[in-house]
């Protein structure tokens, strides 16, 4: 069996793409927004905040938590979802070192 494309990256690499990958849609930048405001788990409450179906709303918490973007604790019969720090930080640092660049070298390009 040949190789997977990811398999020609760093681990490094193939892992900030998926996290940014899992940020590539509305919908989950808007569960993101909703999280960050209401700054506390939540279980059911993201279904009425999106024009989403139930099933919908719960696929794209499905690829946000598979990143690590988010948590997810069982409470009951419902998940209940919260802000994956680690997942951010390392966003963060990715757009630090992208950042620290273009500072330190604002130079004309093209």
């Amino acid at each position: 069996m040949g190789a997977s494309k990811s398999d020609h990256f760093t681990d490094h690499q193939n892992e900030l793409a998926i996290l940014t990958k899992a940020l590539g849609h509305p919908a989950r930048i808007a569960i993101i927004e909703y999280l960050l405001k209401v700054n506390t788990c939540i279980c059911g409450d993201i279904v009425n905040e999106l024009p989403l179906s139930q099933p919908t709303v719960s696929q794209h918490l499905k690829e946000l938590k598979n990143a690590g973007l988010i948590k997810g604790n069982i409470d009951g019969n419902a998940i209940c979802y919260c802000i994956n720090e680690a997942g951010f930080e390392k966003i963060k640092g990715f757009f630090e070192i992208i950042t620290l660049h273009i500072e330190k070298n604002k130079k004309e390009c093209c």
